[in-house]
């Protein structure tokens, strides 16, 4: 397979064939076609002034109003009677009227005292050699109108109006073409000099552009390549274009993602490891236990296979809580977020406590303000009651008293949640949230230790915050802040 070439040597590439096509166009364009385009335009042209002759043919002072459309427009022009008699000449050069066809210089001229205003003047031309043809074509016209043109002329006719004479009158107006044919030689000389400097113009600035193009490109693959890596390197300098200081933003969050996953990884094998290594262990002892010792013992058996269900039960609920900080961590922005009723998820979870553990003699004790409404996911809010909940029932020691509080403070659904335990040690508190075992959870209180960092994540992504107050031999209080979100009406 072909290697690819470079994102520099592409756009030099690509900015040199622009700037060859660009020049052939122009090649194109004042050599190849700029006869044809300039006849085109001069025939244009030529229709145009036509019918602004036509216009002046019929004012008071014809003779003036045409030899200025002739001489700015470049134009021959005749007016004559069908038969061919002269009424007016007029070229760019000189201007005369009343020589009849075929005259000599002194015949057809007005006699004296008519038509003053616009004295004429003896300089003649001699009509076209074809202009019977070009009379008879006129005649023979649907619309009153003929017109041809060959290499070297172009000729347009129509009948008019004339001031000087009493019937209809013929106008022949005809344009040279092909006047450009030395300008061509000349231009191409010209082009030819502008173009050899302006290619080498070209390519040294199309080699200075594409340096600078590929030069934020490349620090960005550099960048890439070093993604959630230790080593990664985040110098980039901004300011070149848009599209690519947001493309280093965004390598910066992923590689800054790619890093808490990492970690995350390390720590949840470093951290939780020995927490499945154990259940384990023991199940696999008393499985051997049974099978080589107590399996002709009932009472023993049923004791051993106890340890191993109990065991079972929490190896399942670690690889769920693993798993489900894994997808809370994972996920980014409000998924599945709606108005929900705080207050009823706290109550609903309160209820299912207290019905599990009033035989056990545990005591709860509640107070919750109704309708605290919150923007979240209601599977995830009671994920995180039913945690804490659980964390002060595991850990309310002999008093076996919790309370649960819920209050509008501010604009804020405030939920404290206390155990009246031994408490948390002052060195544990900041870490207390971030920890996947912490020394409370290896009394052997606790399934995983994920339990807290599952809340702290929940709280994190409906935008709250989260606190804890201990006092050692007192018990420890939780605190939940979520803005509310009262429904639309």
């Amino acid at each position: 397979m072909k290697k690819p070439k470079s994102f520099q040597t592409k756009l030099w590439l690509y900015f040199v064939l622009f700037t060859a096509i660009i020049f052939i166009v122009l090649w194109l364009l004042q050599t190849v076609f700029l006869q044809s385009f300039y006849n085109s335009m001069l025939i244009e042209n030529t229709k145009r002034a036509a019918q602004q002759v036509i216009a002046a043919a019929s004012s008071d002072e014809p003779v003036s109003a045409i030899d200025a459309l002739t001489r700015e427009n470049s134009l021959l022009v005749y007016i004559t009677d069908t038969e061919g008699n002269v009424q007016l000449i007029s070229d760019e050069y000189k201007s005369t009227h009343g020589k009849k066809h075929g005259a000599t210089a002194d015949e057809g001229v007005p006699p004296q005292g008519e038509n003053q205003g616009e004295k004429p003047r003896k300089n003649y031309r001699s009509l076209p050699e074809n202009y019977d043809t070009f009379l008879q074509n006129l005649a023979s016209s649907e619309n009153g109108e003929t017109e041809y043109s060959n290499s070297s002329i172009y000729v347009y006719g129509t009948y008019v109006d004339f001031t000087y004479s009493d019937t209809k009158s013929v106008l022949y107006v005809s344009v040279t073409l092909n006047a450009v044919g030395s300008t061509v030689t000349i231009i191409g000389i010209q082009l030819a000099i502008v173009t050899a400097f302006s290619l080498a113009a070209g390519f040294v600035l199309a080699w200075f552009i594409s340096r600078r193009f590929a030069k934020p490109v490349s620090q960005l693959s550099h960048k890439a390549s070093q993604l959630g890596e230790d080593g990664y390197s985040a110098d980039f300098q901004k300011g070149f274009c848009k599209e690519l200081d947001e493309l280093s933003d965004t390598l910066d969050k992923t590689s800054e993602k790619f890093k808490q996953s990492k970690t995350f990884q390390n720590e949840l094998l470093a951290n939780v490891s020995h927490d499945l290594r154990t259940p384990l262990t023991m199940i696999k002892g008393y499985a051997e236990e049974v099978d080589e010792y107590s399996w002709q013992d009932e009472t023993q058996r049923h004791a051993d296979i106890a340890v191993i269900l109990r065991e079972a039960d929490r190896l399942t609920e670690l690889v769920n809580e693993i798993l489900a900080y894994s997808e809370l961590r994972s996920q980014e922005g409000a998924q599945g977020f709606s108005t929900v009723d705080f207050s009823a998820i706290a109550n609903k979870v309160a209820d299912t406590f207290e019905s599990l553990y009033r035989r056990d003699g545990y005591i709860l004790e509640r107070e919750t303000e109704n309708r605290l409404y919150v923007s979240g996911n209601a599977s995830q809010l009671e994920r995180m009651v039913f945690n804490l909940m659980d964390n002060a029932i595991r850990h309310t020691g002999e008093s076996k008293r919790v309370s649960v509080s819920l209050r509008d403070e501010n604009g804020w659904a405030v939920l404290r949640i206390t155990d009246y335990g031994k408490g948390i040690p002052a060195d544990q508190l900041d870490s207390i949230w971030e920890r996947y075992v912490t020394a409370r959870q290896r009394d052997g209180k606790g399934a995983s230790g994920l339990g807290l960092a599952i809340v702290r994540q929940i709280v994190l992504l409906h935008q709250g915050d989260c606190t804890v107050t201990s006092s050692e031999n007192v018990g420890s209080t939780f605190i939940i802040k979520l803005p509310i979100h009262f429904p639309e009406r």
